[in-house]
């Protein structure tokens, strides 16, 4: 499938800003389900390219001129094709082990472990066991925009009964982080075809050990089912916080607007 993607980010600001900025994980990663055919970041400022620890293709920018306004746009075509079963494949530099730690964001209490519990085993995991936990939490979390902000944790999540993409994918990450098996945040972008859930996306990479298998399998939770070639991702991280699109912090500014416009078609 190829996939013309367009993402727009814009801020505006009541006062100037002094200094901005921003790690931005706005190019698709290099992986064999995925291919760039082109891709272009537009920016103000100066823009540094880096791999960062998890082999995210990031970019640094910094503007230290006084402006009153900031807009980011990335767009190009990516050709993608459906991981059988869901599953990545492909050797990684990283141990998946990397992927067993907690954060803030996906820390357990005992709601997530009685969740937990109720799925999946100790310490391994086939893809029947993930698939069941995603499928627990699409029930116990219902799609609600709005219903959580970027700082929301996964208990605060399950306690709301609410909560969108990030929610689930952290809600995610906490039971399989307590059964100690390696789960990781994915940001990208999926066709929304009929859907009434946002381009921009969110889902999770799970460590599965089936008869046949062993290694990443690519869950979005928000739908319960495996990714396909509908899929174009962007950036792998222990949670929300490192895996974000857009993350920073400014000087200056007063009150912040933000809007944001993702465009997905099917080439």
């Amino acid at each position: 499938m190829r996939l013309s993607i367009r993402h727009e980010t814009r801020y505006a600001y009541s006062t100037p800003l002094a200094y901005t900025i921003q790690q931005l994980h706005l190019t698709p990663r290099v992986e064999a389900q995925q291919h760039v055919l082109s891709w272009s970041l537009g920016t103000p400022g100066h823009v540094q390219a880096y791999a960062d620890a998890y082999a995210n293709q990031s970019h640094m920018l910094t503007l230290t001129q006084p402006h009153q306004s900031l807009a980011i746009v990335a767009h190009g075509l990516v050709e993608t094709s459906c991981p059988p079963q869901g599953r990545m494949g492909g050797a990684e530099a990283l141990s998946p082990l990397v992927f067993t730690v907690a954060t803030h964001l996906t820390a357990a209490t005992p709601a997530i472990l009685e969740l937990a519990a109720a799925c999946l085993p100790d310490g391994k995991a086939q893809t029947r066991h993930l698939m069941l936990l995603a499928e627990h939490i699409f029930g116990a979390v219902r799609y609600q925009s709005g219903a959580t902000a970027v700082t929301s944790t996964a208990s605060e999540a399950l306690a709301l009964g609410q909560g969108v993409c990030q929610d689930h994918a952290h809600l995610f990450l906490a039971c399989c982080h307590a059964h100690g098996i390696p789960a990781r945040y994915v940001s990208g972008y999926i066709d929304p075809e009929t859907s009434d859930h946002a381009a921009s996306h969110a889902w999770v990479d799970a460590w599965a050990e089936d008869r046949d298998y062993a290694g990443w399998v690519s869950i979005d939770v928000t739908h319960a089912r495996l990714m396909t070639d509908a899929y174009c991702r962007l950036a792998v991280g222990r949670d929300y916080d490192s895996a974000a699109p857009i993350r920073g912090v400014r000087r200056g500014g007063g009150t912040e607007s933000l809007s944001v416009d993702v465009q997905i078609v099917q080439q």
